[in-house]
Order: structure tokens, then sequence, then C-alpha cells
């Protein structure tokens, strides 16, 4: 181990750097922008990068280069990719503040390398440095990151690399911080391999909880209602299924509502259609208002909506539909009436069509008893 050479481990930190910045900006381009965060994710490595290109030439260029720059640069990078995952997760950037701490710590990299030049002490402020970043962006993740393996690997990578740091200051204040960068001794050798798996890490973290979002994504349009975001046919009627198949086991089942806008193509034929597409999005939101958590909505088709109700007996769906009724008729300019069919569940032997083929007639005789009304069936 103590054989390795540095250059050669820095080089290999900057070919991995670029590789995954190549993979990063290509997920940046092809993916939706409504991930946020994968542009910064892809700069990042593209300053480590350039950060080991300048260590890895000392010696042969300037100090202000090879020192300076180079050490900027890779704090540079690691404050990039904290601001990738604050935009990755829906906060804002706090650039301004950084901006600050960049600009301290260029003037505390040129006094340490000209006017008061000691290698220890650059290492030890190196070193603190990068682990307030870490520990920021760690802070930041474990408060607002999702239980997701993506965000545990990155914050496990962080933990574990200030812990690296902690031990590098240690080194340092018992005499072991070593001539230089380049030397080829134990302790380089461990610092400098655990910052190229810190680099490779962070960045397969970073495409990893790219990848999830994103499948998180498909999966919300392929079960939900592009207009009124609720769930549409196909996987509200598989919610359904799978409520029956825990009536079985447990012998308590749901009720079922069928609700259906009255008039509303006239609605569209007066107003037209994007004044109907505001309407329906009106009418999800004041439903939703008076659901339970448990419960489902989700758009059967058209103007027709399907609510499941987990757990509910007949006169509780009743008691649902009234709320219904009111949360429309509140005086709002996007108000609605609205006819409602409720059946619930019967018994062991009960199925989904059943239900639902009762929900319907019962859907039916609210319209033929003059609308904006609950049936039960």
């Amino acid at each position: 181990m103590t054989h390795l050479d540095p250059r050669s481990m820095i080089a290999m930190a900057g070919f991995m750097s670029a590789v995954m910045a190549i993979v990063l900006l290509f997920m940046r381009r092809h993916y939706p922008p409504s991930i946020r965060g994968v542009g910064a994710w892809a700069v990042a490595p593209l300053l480590w990068l350039a950060s080991t290109v300048l260590f890895s030439v000392r010696g042969f260029v300037p100090d202000w280069l090879s020192l300076v720059l180079a050490n900027e640069l890779l704090v540079l990078g690691t404050v990039t990719y904290y601001m990738g995952t604050r935009s990755f997760m829906g906060a804002p950037s706090t650039w301004r503040v950084w901006a600050w701490v960049m600009a301290a710590s260029t003037l505390v990299f040129i006094v340490l390398t000209y006017w008061v030049p000691h290698y220890a002490l650059r290492v030890a402020f190196f070193s603190a440095m990068m682990g307030f970043i870490y520990a920021a962006q760690l802070r930041f993740m474990l408060r607002h990151g999702e239980q997701t393996f993506p965000v545990r690997l990155v914050e496990a990578v962080l933990a574990l690399h200030m812990a690296v740091l902690a031990l590098r200051l240690v080194s340092i204040a018992i005499g072991h911080a070593g001539a230089n960068l380049m030397e080829p001794s134990m302790f380089q050798t461990f610092y400098i391999g655990a910052y190229v798996l810190t680099v490779l890490m962070l960045s397969i973290g970073a495409v990893l909880m790219a990848t999830d979002r994103l499948r998180t994504e498909l999966e919300h349009l392929a079960t939900h209602d592009s207009l009124t975001n609720t769930l549409n046919r196909r996987a509200l009627l598989q919610r359904c299924e799978d409520e029956l198949e825990r009536a079985q086991r447990y012998g308590q089942g749901p009720s079922i509502m069928m609700l259906d806008l009255d008039n509303f193509k006239a609605v569209n034929d007066t107003h037209g259609h994007q004044h109907g597409d505001a309407v329906l999005v009106h009418f999800v939101d004041c439903t939703r208002q008076v659901l339970r958590r448990a419960d489902r909505l989700g758009r059967y088709g058209g103007e027709e909506f399907m609510v499941l109700l987990p757990g509910a007996d007949t006169a509780a769906a009743a008691q649902v539909a009234q709320r219904i009724h009111a949360a429309l008729a509140a005086g709002h300019p996007l108000d609605c009436q609205v006819s409602i069919g409720v059946s619930s569940w019967q018994g062991p032997g009960e199925t989904l069509d059943a239900m639902l083929s009762r929900a319907d007639a019962a859907l039916y005789r609210a319209k033929e008893q003059g609308r904006n009304r609950t049936v039960a069936a």
C-alpha cells in the first residue's frame, strides 16, 4: 500500500471524475426538467477533475495554480455538489453565503502558500473546510432527504469521509502531516485513496438519486390523471381489488362512490374546455378536502370520478357524500353540482364488478331523481 504513487491515485480520481461528469451531463440532457440539480451534480466532477489535474502537475506549474487554485476548485466542486442536492430536494440555493466562504478560504490558502508557507496548516485548514461542507450537506439531507437507498448511500459516504478528515486532523496534530502531497507514505495513500472513493461514490449517489426520482415520476405518470392528479381508472380499480382482498381477510369491506358532474357538457359548450378543465380541478380540490387520508379519489372517465372508502359502511359513505355536496355549494365561481351513487361491501362473496354495477345503477337513479343528490344501492 505504501508503494502506491500519489500522482497515479490523483490521476485515477481525475479519470473517474471525468467519466461520472459525462454520465451526469448525459442524464441532464435527457432527464425531464422536473428533476432538478443534475446540472450542478455534473459540474461538480468537472471541477474535481480540474483540481486533480492541477494537483498532479505540482512542481511543474506555479503554486497559485497547483496549490491555491487546485484546493479552491476542490472546495468549489464540493459546494456545487451540495447546491445540486439542495436543488434536487426543492430547497433554495445558498450560493451567496458560500461565495463569502469561498472568498475567505481563498485568502487563507494564499496566506498559507506565500506569506506563511506551512504544509501542515494548509492541509489542516483544507480538511476542516471540507468537513464543514460535508457536515452542512449531511445535516441538510438528514432533515430533508427521503428515506431511500440512494439518499442513505450519500449520507453514509459523507459521514465516512468526515471521519477520515477528522482522523487526518488528528494525525496532523500528533506530527504525521507529512512533507508534501506527493510523499509516498501510508498516510498519504490512505487519505488520497479515501478521496478517490468519495469522488466516485458521491457521483454514483447522484446518479442513483436522479434515477430513483425518474422512476418515481414515471410511476406517478402511469397511475395518475395528468389534469386532476387523481388516480387514473386502472390504478383506482387496482386499489379497489386490493381493498376487497383485505376485506376477505379482516371481514370489514369498503364502500364505493361513483360521482358524475351534472350538466358538464353544457359547461364545456358554454364556457369552453379550458373552463371545464378548471371546474374539474376545483371539484377534485373540494372533494379531497373532505376525504380521509385512507380514502382514494380517481378519475373514472371524462367528468365521472370514483371514491374508494376503506372500512366505511353505507351510512359513513352517505356522510362523506353530504360533505362533498356542501363543499361544492360554497359559492366559488367554479362550484358545480354532482350526482353520487353509493354501494357498500356485502360480505365475503362480494366482487368488484358487482359493487361497481350497483354504484353505477345508484348514480343513474340519482340523475333520474333530479341530479345533485346521493342515492345508495
